[in-house]
This record gives C-alpha cells, structure tokens and sequence, in this order.
C-alpha cells in the first residue's frame, strides 16, 4: 500500500485514541538542514513566579524557527496558590493572579502566552498538579487550555494522558521511517542520591516497543540510553536502543537558598529547561536483486534546551 505523502516539511497530528497520537512529518531531505524537531517540556509551572518566563519565550520563538511541533507532558501550571492547597502562600502570585477567579485567571493568561505558538503545540498532557485541582476544585485545567486555544486560534491541540504514546512517523523518498515515544509525567519522589535512573531499569522491561522514554515531575534532567540485543522474524540478530530522557522544569525554586518550601525540605539546585529532540534520516544506498534501491533510517538526536 502507498504512503501517503504530505507537503514537504509539513506536519500531521493524529488522534489514534485519548492517550495514542501519531505525530507524521513529510521531510524535504535527508540533509540535517531538514531534520524535524520536537520540543519536549514537562513541569514548566508558568504561572509560578520563580518560574522563566524568559527562557520559554526563547525556546518557544526557536520552535517557531525550527518549525518545530511541541508536546508537553503536564505540569503546565503550578496552580498551588487556591484554596484547600496547604501550600498556598499570596506571596507567590503572579499581580494578574490576584484575583477573586484565581483558576479562570490561570487559564485566560496561559491561552495569552502560548496563543502565538498555539499551532506548534501538538499534545498537551496533565500532570499531579493539574489533576490535583481537578480533584479539589472539580475543573480540568489542561483541558480548559486547550479549548481555549483551539477556540481562540483555530489549531487542533490534543489533549494526552497522564501517561501516553506519540508514534513519529518519519516519510522520505516513499518510506515511512517510525519510531516510539512514551511519556509519562512521573511519580515518586526526588530521589536525591540516584535521580531516578534506577526506574530506566523497571521500565524497559514493560514498555519493549518504546524507542524513547520521557519522564518529568523531580526536576531532574539527564539521559540514559539501554542498548538491546533484537531478533527479527526472518532470524537475523540486531542492536538497538532505548533512550530515556528526565526532563527538567522551567521552574527554580533554589534562588540564593535564603527560605521557602523547597529550602526547608533540603531540596537542591535544580536544572531548568526542556529537551530538544531532532530527528532526521540517514540514507544509504544497496544493490538489491541487480538493482540500486535507496534505504534510510531514522536517526534521533535529544538536546538540552537552555
């Protein structure tokens, strides 16, 4: 059966299911000039104040260049200073947040933000913060965002699960080159000694299908490749390998370590960003039955975004 061929460099986002996307991106060559970027960002908790603004401005302006599409995998907003959060403290408002429509607020000024870069966004996911309001205060805030920019911007952002899977669907010179993301917000604590790369281990086993894992939620950030040992149906032995990323927030809670939550529970510095993720393909060329047949296959690149 054909592939189906999009414009060149152009971008398809498909719902196969709540928490199944394709992500289809036609590239114009195997050149790295034309190499399809993603930005992933986990935890950028917008609406808190020690949270950069500045840094994603700039990483949003550079997906607009990139023609990059963005997934985010929850914890967009903070949403901490509401009421029935002990946490809450009217020190860490934003002044457009102090208001008697504290969550309406949070909303309309995120749609505010992001609305110039509402066509990138592909799959905007929850996180414990999000569903944690959504348990107090019966509101789903990722969902509300979404519909607003959608609304507003006339885009078809998806909204993705707690956990979920993005298929990227690579097509070049008639072939569909695929590879397999699964996110996940993340769970547990911060574990300060290891950072969480003892989970790498307990989630290759039950996720086999998944190229790349990405994790957020501890702020953490590093990468951690599995190589694998494969079989293929026809008997032939081949490696591979999984990738997990921890992707780190936009938020620094550390400052000048003077006080606060996060100082008072021996927390550390963090690091701040996002994760770039390039995918291009590598093209080969082989004698197959007398004739000269052109194979590629996808290649991935992750990035730190700073």
């Amino acid at each position: 059966m054909p592939i189906e061929k999009l414009p060149p460099g152009s971008t398809q986002i498909i719902e196969k299911s709540r928490n199944v996307h394709f992500v289809k991106h036609q590239l114009k060559s195997t050149q790295e000039k034309d190499s399809f970027w993603v930005l992933l960002s986990f935890d950028r908790h917008h609406d808190n104040p020690k949270s950069d603004n500045k840094m994603e401005k700039r990483h949003l302006e550079l997906a607009r260049e990139r023609k990059a599409v963005i997934i985010d995998g929850g914890d967009l907003f903070c949403a901490m200073q509401g009421k029935y959060d002990p946490r809450s403290d009217k020190r860490d408002l934003k002044p457009e947040h102090q208001t008697g429509d504290y969550l309406d607020k949070l909303v309309s000024t995120a749609a505010d933000f992001y609305g110039p870069y509402a066509d990138l966004f592909a799959v905007m996911a929850p996180g414990n913060h999000e569903t944690a309001i959504s348990k107090r205060h019966e509101t789903n805030l990722t969902e509300r965002l979404v519909t607003m920019l959608n609304d507003r911007h006339g885009t078809n952002i998806k909204v993705g699960g707690y956990s979920g899977w993005i298929k990227f669907q690579l097509v070049v010179f008639s072939q569909c080159l695929t590879k397999n993301l699964w996110y996940h917000h993340g769970y547990g604590g911060d574990a300060p000694v290891t950072k969480g790369v003892i989970q790498t281990n307990r989630q290759s086993v039950y996720l086999p299908d998944a190229h790349i894992v990405a994790t957020g939620h501890t702020h953490n950030e590093w990468q951690f490749p599995i190589p694998r040992i494969r079989l293929t149906n026809h008997g032939k032995v081949y490696h591979d390998e999984q990738l997990h990323l921890k992707v780190p927030s936009y938020k620094e809670e550390y400052v000048d370590g003077y006080g606060g939550w996060h100082i008072e529970r021996g927390g550390p510095p963090k690091p701040t960003g996002a994760m770039w993720l390039r995918f291009s393909a590598d093209k080969t060329t082989r004698v197959i039955n007398g004739k000269k047949k052109t194979l590629c296959k996808p290649v991935i690149e992750a990035l730190r975004a700073k």
